[in-house]
Order: C-alpha cells, then sequence, then structure tokens
C-alpha cells in the first residue's frame, strides 16, 4: 500500500449509505490570485482574468470560472466523503447550477444528500449524490448531481 493510500482508509461501501442521508461538506476559501491563475489556464475570459476591465462588467469585478467553482466542490465532496468511500470511478454529472458569481475571498461550504443507490450483479452500486454549494453568507453558489459506482462490501470467499 503506498503512503497515499494509507492515509485514506476506505472504510464506507455502498450498502452502508441511505438514501435521503446527508453529509456536510468541508469549506474552501478562493483567492483573486486563484481566480485568475485557474482562469489563465481553462478559461481564460476577460471577467475572470482582468480586473480592471470585470470591474466595469455586469458583475461589478472578478469572479470565478464556473468550471473553477465545479472544481471546488469536487475538491470538498473528495476530502469529505470519497477519501472514506471505496469508490471505483464517477459515471457522470448533471444538472448543474450556477446560482451566484464565485467572487475573491469568498470561503465556500456546503453538504452532499445521497439520492439513491442501485446495485448491480457486479458487486457494486451506482450511488447518486446531490451537492449544494453556499457562501458565508449562506446563499447558494452551485448545486450539481453526481453519480459514482461504489464497491459492495466483499463476501466471504471474495
Amino acid at each position: 500500500m503506498n503512503d497515499s493510500a494509507a492515509l485514506h482508509q476506505r472504510t464506507v461501501f455502498a450498502e452502508d449509505l441511505e438514501i435521503g442521508q446527508v453529509i456536510p461538506l468541508g469549506s474552501y476559501s478562493v483567492t483573486e490570485e486563484e481566480i485568475v491563475e485557474f482562469a489563465t489556464q481553462w478559461d481564460p475570459q476577460w471577467f475572470h482574468i482582468d480586473k480592471e476591465a470585470a470591474g466595469s462588467g455586469v458583475f461589478g469585478g472578478l469572479i470565478a470560472s464556473g468550471l473553477h467553482t465545479l472544481s471546488i466542490c469536487q475538491k470538498l465532496v473528495v476530502a469529505s466523503l470519497y477519501d472514506q468511500w471505496n469508490v471505483i470511478a464517477g459515471k457522470s454529472m448533471r444538472d448543474v447550477s450556477f446560482l451566484r458569481p464565485l467572487r475573491p475571498g469568498d470561503t465556500l461550504s456546503g453538504k452532499v444528500t445521497v439520492d439513491n443507490v442501485v446495485f448491480d450483479n457486479r458487486a457494486r452500486g451506482l450511488v447518486t449524490i446531490t451537492a449544494k454549494l453556499v457562501d458565508a453568507d449562506g446563499n447558494r453558489v452551485l448545486d450539481v448531481v453526481t453519480d459514482a459506482y461504489l464497491h459492495c462490501r466483499p463476501t466471504r470467499g471474495q
């Protein structure tokens, strides 16, 4: 087992999850420098990378790329859930809603709700979750639905 795997004890299997279960996420604060750096690499639109121009734009200042906001959500979900869950792989993301801009200095937090768990004959479950992120004032920033496959608990003889 490598050092990274040793740090993360994956003790949650598909059948351990309950529909309706709500799991809090940690928090993450975003800086202006990070917004510009991410956008310069992945979404170089002027309102993400040019502070002066963004100041006179419709948002009245720099805002993070929606892809950046989604990446922060993924980071929080991994740290709060997937590091303990026996994840095989993600299957899909859908119903992504960017509900308000993410700005420099904002802190995101939120929760995940387990929407569904469907088992198949390959000893795995397809888990559907909805993640909702809010800013420090409780304003909704992002909603996203994700499906991921998780291992089922091993049975004797496996």
